[in-house]
């Protein structure tokens, strides 16, 4: 079995900013990944009714790490368990657990990709067109190269490398429209 995909909100950063916004379905698993900042909460809620999913539907939210342009619509979502680097939360319950290998689903799991921050997370997802990996190792397409926010450029660095020897086919980064990789 393979996951299912959908862009909910496109990301960007410039004067303003907004965080990719992603619907993974998988068996019975309904994840949001990085229900971050947008200029319309309504426009989130609408494209999910237009997937035929509600917000209470989703069962996980990932958060890629703790910026609030990545974070800031996690109550929109009330029925789901929150997943970040080191645990997995829902309502009054904080289950210590590391990020790298935990799967969500049978085709969805977190990888561990420091760089941005120390914390970052990938969420992998095996689809019918291969793997696909939501990401902030990269803001989008066009870069930065360098990542101006980085805790450790060096770091990142090596995380790229390490998700791109896994040979995804698609890579939805932090800001922007998924890409393949180069």
């Amino acid at each position: 079995m393979t996951a299912h995909i959908d862009v909910l909100s496109t990301g960007y950063a410039d004067v303003r900013v907004a965080s990719t916004i992603v619907l993974v379905r998988d068996a019975e698993t309904t994840i949001v990944v990085d229900p971050g900042m947008i200029a319309d909460r309504r426009a989130l809620l609408r494209r999910l009714h237009e997937l035929g999913t509600g917000p209470g539907d989703v069962t996980d939210v990932v958060f890629s790490h703790h910026h609030p342009d990545h974070t800031l619509n996690a109550a929109l979502f009330e029925n789901a368990r929150f997943h970040d680097h080191w645990a997995i939360y829902k309502d009054d319950l904080w289950e210590e657990r590391a990020a790298d290998g935990w799967a969500l689903s049978p085709s969805v799991r977190l990888l561990a990709t420091p760089g941005h921050t120390k914390e970052d997370i990938t969420t992998l997802i095996e689809t019918e067109d291969g793997l696909v990996a939501c990401t902030h190792l990269w803001w989008s397409v066009d870069g930065p190269e360098l990542d101006p926010l980085a805790t450790d450029q060096a770091l990142l660095e090596s995380s790229r490398a390490a998700l791109l020897a896994l040979g995804p086919s698609l890579i939805v980064p932090g800001h922007g429209a998924p890409f393949a990789p180069r």
